[in-house]
């Protein structure tokens, strides 16, 4: 029959070590960062990431300019895929029309799908290059999700894995402590060297 006492690494007693007492307090620390710290770290860097994305695409929108212009260049005849089947957008001929600055012919980043004569809408820079769009709401929360995770996750790794080591110091060094306590009781018991 097998008798559980619950906090005995807690409780003075005569068989309790230092090394009972650390990993007693790592757990309690492992716990803690595992229930707390990971959520927390979580959300921190999660609404750091919004914020920082928000912003960066607040100055996208404000630095580049929108057009809608016609498709004008030849459109390959089989569209480029990736590896996963899905299609990616190209680079075609489009015209567009500005009232202050005429017409205007460029080569932009058009969908995947868009044919000659198609309308599309294309994202210039200050200095007049095609480029991507400022990312929307969805790539915002997507971004912030995905570093909430990663941090979140980076700090659950952290607290197992220093639990861990702790955890196998703390028993290297219990058995030690029993190699050097055996080496002085033994002969007492076995009556070698006597």
């Amino acid at each position: 029959m097998r008798t559980r006492v619950r906090g005995w690494r807690w409780r003075r007693n005569s068989l309790r070590r230092r090394s009972d007492v650390v990993e007693a307090w790592t757990a309690l620390a492992v716990a803690v960062l595992l229930f707390v710290g990971a959520p927390l770290a979580g959300a921190l860097v999660g609404w750091w990431a919004h914020d920082e994305a928000r912003s960066v695409a607040a100055a996208q929108r404000a630095e580049r300019t929108q057009v809608r212009a016609e498709v004008v260049g030849k459109t390959p005849a089989t569209l480029p895929t990736a590896q996963n089947g899905r299609e990616h957008p190209y680079r075609v001929e489009v015209r567009w029309s500005d009232p202050l600055t005429g017409v205007h012919t460029d080569t932009a980043r058009v969908p995947s799908g868009t044919r000659h004569g198609d309308t599309v809408d294309v994202w210039f820079d200050s200095e007049g290059r095609a480029v991507a769009p400022p990312p929307g709401v969805s790539e915002i929360w997507q971004h912030t999700v995905s570093l909430g995770i990663c941090a979140a996750g980076g700090t659950l790794a952290l607290a197992l894995l220093g639990g861990t080591l702790v955890r196998h110091t703390a028993q290297r060094n219990r058995l030690l402590e029993w190699e050097r306590e055996w080496a002085r009781t033994e002969p007492e018991w076995t009556r070698r060297g006597v």
